[in-house]
């Protein structure tokens, strides 16, 4: 069976069965929080509960790394959103160890790209067009680092209220350990 196929006869008995019940919630977050994060697979459980948090508790944004690559972009606009529209009065960044996204580098993901098909005319077109794949496709070299430059992004950002604290942490993917990088209050 393919992925589709699974998830949507998965679907069609989780909605049967009623099971969403026990996930109702309302739109807002509970803890007022807003959590920017990475996508990676060992963080969709571990993240929420050595936070302690439940569903409908917090906003979530999750993306490769955890950064945000450019200060309008989505990432920062779900951010303001969260802030503006839906009441969180906090903002997480946290990043993890082991990252994807750690020493990243955009030669060996562009071979990848040509061999699943991706031609060079069109890798020439785009960098024509002004993307710049050694700086769009790059990583970073330290976590801690990486989430102090995204911590600052937001903090500096211009439509950010200066009230709102931004905290930066790093999670151990292994055991759910926090640490703490940047404390949102002490600035």
């Amino acid at each position: 069976m393919r992925i589709l196929d699974e998830v949507l006869t998965y679907n069609e008995e989780f909605v049967a069965q009623k099971k969403y019940e026990k996930y109702a919630t309302s739109k807002l977050p509970n803890k007022k929080m807003v959590i920017l994060t990475c996508m990676d697979t060992r963080l969709v459980e571990l993240l929420p509960r050595a936070l302690n948090a439940r569903n409908g508790d917090i906003k979530l944004v999750k993306n490769a790394g955890g950064l945000i690559a450019h200060p309008f972009g989505s990432v920062m606009r779900s951010i303001l959103v969260a802030l503006y529209q839906l009441k969180a009065e906090e903002v997480l960044v946290i990043g993890h160890h082991d990252c994807g996204m750690g020493g990243l580098k955009a030669d060996e993901m562009i071979a990848q790209m040509k061999q699943r098909g991706v031609s060079q005319e069109t890798l020439d077109t785009l960098e024509y067009s002004g993307i710049d794949f050694q700086n769009w496709l790059k990583g970073f070299s330290n976590v801690e680092d990486s989430v102090a430059h995204s911590v600052d992004v937001i903090k500096n950002h211009p439509l950010l209220p200066s009230n709102v604290p931004v905290h930066g942490l790093v999670i151990n993917p292994e055991t759910g350990k926090l640490d703490l990088v940047i404390n949102g209050y002490d600035n």
